[in-house]
């Protein structure tokens, strides 16, 4: 018999690994139409059981804070509490009162990946719209920070958008929605542009060559989650609105990362609630 080692060193030899010898990614293996073994309802059910914990139902509108500031500062303000009842393993849920509303919010979904599995996990608890803000990177080169962006079109440079939507450059948000969310947010008299975004899965792999292409297709600015919520949007006719909170230009700044203090924190928290007012009235317009 043939070993595996033997195997292996054959194959190199020829230049072809054996366990790889296609040269295309295996991110081009999936078939975004075909569908899941593994459901959200179900893991979610598990969890239920396995904590002893009552059924339980998100809000309609749910807000990812990816930085965790915003989620802070409303814990600090008295203006969200934690719900022990959300059953998911990896992060912990807080409810959000707003102007006769209730929201959900969770912090630290940093990364697409980790952002899609609990956006997947909130739609099967019942959220309606969801709305995800993300600390972001200049790259626009005729904009100074800080400002927020409302994501009309997000660049594909990441792996989880693959495995919802067939390939393409560019994943297209909602078009109305990303209309009523600039509105609403331009009618706050804070500083809000509609752009493309460029959601990497390497922040630290931003190379000068990759800046100057970004710019030349029109994109302001680069986070990690945007293509792949707006895929997953897409592909499960989802009600998503992805916002980019302009802070830095990539550290190549003395300034780069501040938000403005208390008074950035709380337009940040202006901005949230008025994009998931906004996503939640969208979403009830689509089901009628």
């Amino acid at each position: 018999m043939t070993s595996l080692a033997e195997v292996s060193r054959r194959g190199l030899e020829c230049g072809v690994h054996p366990l790889n010898s296609s040269r295309i990614s295996p991110l081009f293996d999936h078939d975004p139409a075909e569908p899941s073994v593994f459901l959200p309802a179900n893991l979610l059910e598990g969890a239920r059981r396995q904590k002893g914990l009552p059924s339980w139902r998100a809000p309609r509108g749910c807000l990812l804070d990816m930085d965790g500031d915003i989620l802070e500062r409303l814990l600090a303000s008295g203006r969200a509490q934690r719900d022990h009842g959300w059953p998911c393993f990896h992060t912990r849920f807080y409810r959000w009162a707003c102007d006769g509303q209730e929201y959900g919010v969770i912090g630290g979904t940093v990364g697409a990946p980790f952002a899609v599995l609990v956006a997947e996990e909130l739609f099967a608890s019942g959220c309606d719209a969801l709305v995800s803000i993300a600390s972001a990177g200049l790259v626009s080169d005729h904009l100074t920070p800080p400002f927020f962006v409302v994501v009309d079109r997000a660049l594909r440079d990441e792996g989880t958008s693959h495995h919802y939507l067939v390939p393409d450059r560019f994943t297209i948000a909602d078009e109305a929605l990303v209309i009523s969310v600039e509105e609403r947010l331009e009618a706050l008299k804070i500083p809000v542009v509609r752009g493309a975004s460029w959601t990497t899965d390497a922040p630290f792999r931003e190379t000068g060559s990759l800046i100057a292409r970004r710019r030349s297709e029109a994109i302001t600015c680069v986070e990690m989650e945007a293509a792949a919520l707006l895929a997953f949007a897409a592909a499960h006719g989802r009600t998503v609105a992805c916002l980019a909170h302009v802070t830095n230009a990539m550290a190549t700044r003395v300034e780069d990362f501040e938000k403005g203090g208390d008074g950035g924190l709380e337009e940040a928290v202006s901005v949230s609630a008025a994009a998931l007012q906004v996503a939640v009235a969208r979403a009830m317009s689509k089901r009628s």
